[in-house]
């Protein structure tokens, strides 16, 4: 198997916690939380181990939460490399109403980063990186960062010959993306961002991707619709992988399981339609763990078993040129 690394420049303590009604105004009393470590790259390591893989966590972390999330990750044996900041890594919250289900999600921005921290980063992925590894920028900027850090990254990636796979938003998505990738994981909204339009619709994806292919240094882009399955395109190809209706927990790193099941599948040799087969199912079972849970190995076998089995539309369809 491939070399992975995983990157994450803002990672999280993710805490959850249930309670039974929520209204403003009030003390409420939330259940005992749950403390799980997170951000884009380090959720994608922490499926990998749960599937049987292995990763490099590279992340930038400080302060007492810096040193927490670091704990967590060494009760999990997930091998990591600290870059220390001077700023506390964040503590995300979400909550669970368990009156009717509903869950509510604060994300906080990260600690603001000087030029000196970000600058190492970038020098110490560029010393573990080697070719043909597998490289996952995952997740968001820290305030102070520049915007086409990740567009950095790829100079790093392609200079190294490595496999550069990019999962972020806003305009550090369309630097990086313009900077050369292999793949990239965006939703609808993402997508009408990266090819110029307001919006997108399924009429329409196609073409649109197929053109923002041809313009630009990217070879895969991966559509993710949700509940709906994902979307593979490729100069050649165009496979929907449609995802098995589940009883849905909480949908808090489905994303990034998705990409970790790619990751692997790649990582293996599988192909490109496997490969998003693989992530489909890994999403869905994110979705039916609680909280801050990601996905279950034993879940994802049996929800790829179905779609490989059940589902037409995860079978490749050759586009003619």
């Amino acid at each position: 198997m491939k070399k992975i690394i995983t990157l994450t420049v803002n990672p999280a303590i993710d805490k959850s916690t249930t309670v039974a009604g929520i209204k403003p105004n009030s003390k409420l009393r939330c259940t005992h939380p749950r403390y799980e470590a997170g951000g884009g790259g380090i959720n994608v390591s922490r499926v990998l181990n749960e599937l049987g893989g292995t990763s490099l966590c590279l992340y930038m972390a400080g302060g007492a939460t810096g040193n927490q999330l670091r704990d967590i990750l060494v009760d999990l044996d997930i091998l990591q490399q600290v870059i220390p900041i001077t700023g506390s890594v964040r503590e995300n919250l979400s909550v669970t109403d368990t009156t009717n289900g509903q869950q509510y999600r604060f994300g906080m921005p990260g600690p603001v980063v000087i030029e000196s921290e970000w600058k190492n980063t970038l020098g110490q992925l560029e010393a573990v990186l080697s070719e043909g590894d597998l490289l996952v920028a995952s997740g968001s900027l820290c305030p102070g960062m520049p915007i086409d850090f990740f567009a950095q990254v790829s100079k790093i990636a392609q200079g190294e010959k490595a496999i550069y796979i990019l999962d972020t938003s806003g305009e550090a998505l369309l630097k990086g993306a313009r900077a050369g990738v292999f793949l990239l994981k965006p939703n609808l909204g993402e997508l009408a961002a990266l090819c110029g339009v307001a919006t997108i619709s399924f009429l329409e994806l196609e073409s649109l991707a197929k053109s923002f292919l041809a313009e630009n240094p990217c070879e895969v882009l991966v559509v993710s619709l949700g509940a709906q399955g994902a979307i593979l395109i490729t100069r050649d190809i165009v496979t929907h992988i449609a995802a098995p209706i589940v009883f849905q927990k909480s949908t808090i790193g489905a994303g990034d399981s998705m990409v970790a099941g790619m990751v692997f599948a790649l990582a293996q040799g599988k192909s490109l339609p496997e490969m998003v087969t693989y992530g489909v199912a890994c999403g869905t079972a994110a979705t039916m763990t609680a909280g801050t849970e990601l996905c279950k190995k034993k879940d994802v076998e049996e929800l790829n078993k179905w779609i490989m089995t059940n589902s037409e539309s995860s079978k490749k369809i050759k586009i003619n040129a």
